[in-house]
């Protein structure tokens, strides 16, 4: 281990500093992709299951796939499945302009009426159909269904495979289901470009980038608007000053004694504060962003276990590969093959 100084300097929150920065770096999309559907007149309920059993449509390294829809004319009803199957949970009305992001990937639905709810369960294996088509261009990424004289409904339907890496505070923060109403700025300015880049050349990797910046810029309009959780701990000086240390020093010896120390607080009133604010004690929270480190380092080229295990803080390699089997279901080795493999196929 490095030695930690008696003191560290203030640090500026810079790009390098930056714990939510470091966060929305470390969601790895595997693939992403939108399209745009045109539904006149009424339309029967869609239904979308979770994201683990949508996973192998995008591709053999997606573990689980997030999505989201921009509601660009019309309006319709979206929910949450309850995850018994005994129906709808939460339902919310969206309208032109508005924004629904599954961040933790359940299953939901969309539908014209409430009324009319959705009946049956949902077809994983159509809808895995439907982006792995979409992914490969043999299915094109716009779709319009009705009569040209009847209301419509026009929606932009976007993706996301990510490998589910270990720990990422800011997507176990956020709601199950969030709703940004009536985008603006850099998000409207976004759906845009999305409407205009359905097709033409290289408008596969227009879409894909869109994609994930328009994920990313709707969780960023949500959390301006002062979402309660993890993002709380960074706007307190002593809590953010704590999680600004860990991330930019993650191999340091920490306990929440010298975190409160150089955050200027008692340990009791930081540990209090860090555990209200975060979700979570100040020690796991730094056990899960190392490990997550290790995660990252395991993706890298030539990259050893024994170097993960550094960045997770263990000294021991065999406990470190239980503890990261435990995290992510499969061991060090095995999740640093699957990457390098993923990155010969690119």
């Amino acid at each position: 281990m490095i030695k930690r100084p008696e003191s560290l300097p203030d640090r500026p929150a810079t790009a390098a500093n930056d714990p939510l920065s470091d966060v929305l770096r470390s969601i790895h999309f595997t693939r992403a992709l939108y399209y745009t559907v045109d539904a006149a007149g009424p339309w029967p309920a869609i239904q979308v299951p979770p994201g683990v059993e949508l996973a192998p449509g995008l591709g053999a390294h997606t573990r689980t796939v997030l999505s989201y829809h921009v509601i660009v004319a019309g309006g319709c009803w979206t929910g949450l499945e309850a995850p018994d199957g005994g129906g709808a949970l939460r339902p919310v009305a969206l309208e032109r302009g508005d924004v629904v992001v599954y961040p933790r990937g359940d299953a939901y639905f969309l539908t014209q009426d409430l009324a009319t709810p959705p009946a049956g369960t949902a077809d994983a294996g159509a809808i895995r159909g439907l982006l792995a088509g979409v992914a490969d261009g043999s299915i094109p990424a716009s779709f319009s269904r009705g009569p040209a004289d009847a209301e419509r409904t026009t929606f932009v339907c976007g993706f996301l495979g990510t490998d589910a890496p270990p720990f990422n505070p800011l997507l176990e923060a956020l709601p199950r289901m969030l709703v940004v109403r009536q985008a603006t700025g850099r998000l409207g300015r976004l759906v845009e470009l999305a409407l205009a880049e359905v097709e033409g050349a290289g408008s596969a990797s227009v879409r894909e980038r869109l994609s994930e910046s328009m994920f990313i810029e709707t969780v960023r309009s949500h959390l301006a608007l002062g979402a309660p959780g993890w993002i709380d701990g960074l706007g307190d000086p002593i809590v953010g000053r704590a999680l600004s240390l860990i991330h930019s020093a993650p191999t340091e010896p920490w306990t929440t004694a010298s975190l409160a120390r150089e955050a200027g607080a008692s340990r009791s009133t930081f540990a209090e504060r860090f555990s209200r604010l975060v979700g979570q004690p100040p020690m796991r929270y730094l056990a899960g962003w190392r490990m997550r480190l290790a995660a990252d380092r395991l993706s890298q080229a030539e990259a050893t276990v024994a170097e993960a295990a550094h960045d997770a803080g263990y000294e021991s390699e065999a406990a470190f590969s239980r503890a990261f089997k435990k995290a992510t279901g499969v061991t060090p080795g095995a999740w640093r093959n699957s990457h390098r493999a993923r990155a010969g196929e690119r």
